[in-house]
């Protein structure tokens, strides 16, 4: 049983609902800057086009730009219709659901599984709240998530090997500001519970016999 749960907390709901408002805003505004920036001209995403033809693309060809020399970032753009880093496509309305699904199961956390005083529970699930938020956006509102993030390009898997799909880069997944937000939350609520002490039930005390002896 928690003792003074978060949800009753002022203090708590502020860190939470701050840190994904700072997370959702972050998101938008690094694939707005993105989509804006990186390609040849700006890219026009048109929702309707995007949802009839799954196969359909506004994006130019491009190299991308490095974000980390020595082929530890680049920043390139894609649009996903799969879940983190592009697992799962064109499965939208399952993905909408399961999104509204996490950030459920993630405000039940908060509210019955975190004391006034966990802070960092908290700021980790307004980490998850803000990615998920961030996403969820681009899903509902223009029809495909925007990545834009590909680490250690040019770098390929040893021995001739590939993942599934034939690509043998070391890590073909491009990303964005919403999933490391997601990913990062993930593991620092992971962390949290991890670390928390185990609850003990207390032995009951022998019963006293008021016999005589």
């Amino acid at each position: 049983m928690i003792t003074n749960p978060a949800w009753k907390s002022p203090r708590a709901w502020i860190i939470l609902i701050t840190v994904m408002l700072l997370g959702f805003s972050a998101d938008i505004a690094t694939k707005n800057w993105a989509f804006n920036s990186v390609a040849s001209h700006p890219v026009v995403l048109e929702r309707d086009q995007l949802l009839s033809n799954p196969n359909w693309t506004p994006i130019p060809l491009h190299q991308g730009t490095v974000a980390i020399p020595g082929r530890l970032l680049n920043f390139r753009l894609v649009l996903n219709d799969g879940a983190v880093f592009g697992i799962g496509s064109q499965q939208r309305f399952f993905f909408i659901f399961f999104t509204f699904a996490a950030l459920g199961i993630a405000s039940w956390i908060f509210s019955k599984h975190t004391s006034k005083n966990n802070t960092i529970a908290h700021i980790a699930i307004g980490l998850v709240l803000g990615g998920g938020l961030g996403n969820l956006y681009d899903r509902v509102f223009i029809g495909r998530v925007r990545d834009f993030m590909h680490m250690l390009p040019d770098r390929h898997l040893p021995f001739g090997w590939s993942w599934p799909g034939s690509n043998s880069e070391l890590f073909p997944w491009i990303f964005n500001t919403g999933d490391v937000l997601l990913l990062t939350g993930m593991g620092l609520l992971m962390l949290f519970f991890w670390t928390q002490p185990t609850p003990t039930t207390p032995k009951p005390e022998p019963v006293k016999s008021n016999l005589p002896e």
